[in-house]
């Protein structure tokens, strides 16, 4: 990895989430001075460039339009190919990412997948061959650490705060709902409406409940979900007698599911993988790996090609 410069967007921190108009805004923004530090950095010129990997969905459209036009006008005016990647494969790839230990998962493999918009135990059986054996039947538990943090009056993004509460609670001071539903599915719209219901008969008892219990209250409400989490992908383990077992997404950066991987690890005979922090949330790193495997077997896309918000393995 040359290099892998990623632009934040703060436009969002004063409406508490991502506005999809002001993200492809501000994508159209950063995109060309993003890819101008990326090359600078890398020591290279963009003559150099083999090819170009995009990530052509799931995500927000509008953001997609932008990337896809921006790679297919590179492509075009350098006449080199173009490569397709879907996201989510990229975020399970990035585990191939060069690092210092020269440690990877083999296949096949069991990859926890969660971020802000999906949650997924998905069977890695090669690069490209994925199987999704579960995922969330309605909301994210990204999505579930967002929206208690908001709850919470915790500033966006708020799951990193989250966590950093549950850091000084007691895990087991309150307790919330674990749903039941599909063999290694999820759902996590019911624990939001604990939550908001549990906060709300409180607060009209003590209102200042939630300023005497933040850390509690986030350590019990993410430990609920780092359970349901590992619930799912123990028995999906077991099932499939897989050993290598690795987390992925941008909720892989959160340290109770790190540390409870390493933890439930050992005690299962699992060999853990954890990707960097710098590869956990979406970046520029995994979408060029998963183009790199891509390019040694000649998978190019055409000028046609269009993005999908809803792209499927």
């Amino acid at each position: 990895m040359l290099s892998n410069i990623v632009a934040g967007q703060k436009v969002h921190e004063q409406y508490g989430g991502v506005v999809p108009e002001l993200a492809s805004r501000a994508h159209q923004q950063h995109i060309v001075p993003v890819v101008d530090a990326a090359i600078k950095e890398a020591g290279i010129k963009k003559e150099d460039i083999s090819a170009v990997a995009f990530t052509r969905g799931p995500g927000l459209l509008g953001s997609l339009l932008v990337g896809v036009s921006f790679a297919k006008s590179f492509g075009m005016a350098l006449d080199i190919p173009l490569i397709e990647v879907n996201h989510m494969q990229a975020h399970i790839l990035a585990h191939f990412i060069k690092n210092d230990e020269e440690k990877y998962p083999q296949f096949p493999f069991l990859c926890l997948t969660v971020s802000g918009g999906h949650t997924q135990i998905v069977l890695v059986r090669d690069y490209f061959d994925m199987e999704i054996l579960g995922q969330t039947k309605d909301d994210a538990a990204g999505e579930a650490f967002d929206k208690a943090a908001k709850l919470l009056g915790l500033p966006y993004p708020g799951g990193p705060l989250v966590d950093k509460h549950a850091k000084n609670g007691d895990p087991k001071k309150f307790e919330f709902p674990i749903a039941s539903v599909g063999e290694y599915d999820f759902s996590f719209s019911g624990l939001k409406t604990s939550l908001l219901y549990f906060l709300k008969n409180n607060l009209e008892i003590n209102p200042k409940f939630i300023d005497e219990n933040l850390d509690d209250i986030c350590a019990s409400y993410q430990d609920t979900i780092i359970r349901t989490l590992f619930n799912k992908l123990v028995k999906a383990a077991r099932q499939y007698g897989v050993k290598d077992v690795t987390i992925a997404g941008g909720v892989s950066a959160n340290s109770q599911l790190r540390s409870e991987l390493e933890k439930v690890g050992q005690k299962e005979g699992w060999n853990t993988f954890i990707p960097p922090f710098q590869f956990c949330t979406d970046n520029g790193g995994m979408i060029a790996i998963a183009g790199y495997y891509k390019y040694l077997e000649q998978d190019f896309v055409g000028q046609d090609i269009v993005p999908s918000a809803r792209l499927k393995f």
